[in-house]
């Protein structure tokens, strides 16, 4: 059962990992096995706070799954693994940002 689980972890490197407080939206996508983060978007980056009109509402999360989904196909990630936390449920924010993510082109695996 073992082995099964290390090559699960090592045939699904990129982690996406999602922060939502009340003012922000922030993304990072991590590489599990050095634990360092590949790419990341955030409604706290100047160029993209300009465009929202709000920074921690659904077209925000929406708007920052947009970004991030071209940053990961700069960098050639077509799939990142995804799991809610424990008492998350799939709707809201949460939703906004995996739908545009998928949108965009970016597989969850």
């Amino acid at each position: 059962m073992g082995s099964v689980v290390r090559m699960t972890k090592y045939l699904k490197p990129y982690e996406l990992k999602l922060h939502f407080s009340n003012k922000y939206v922030r993304s990072m996508v991590v590489h599990k096995p050095t634990s360092t983060t590949v790419v990341a978007a955030t409604t706290q980056e100047k160029d993209l706070r300009s465009e929202l009109p709000a920074t921690g509402d659904v077209a925000a999360a929406a708007k920052i799954a947009g970004v991030l989904a071209q940053r990961l196909k700069l960098k050639d990630i077509p799939a990142v693994t995804f799991e809610l936390k424990k008492g998350e449920r799939y709707h809201g924010k949460i939703k906004a940002f995996v739908d545009s993510l998928r949108d965009n082109g970016i597989q969850l695996i």
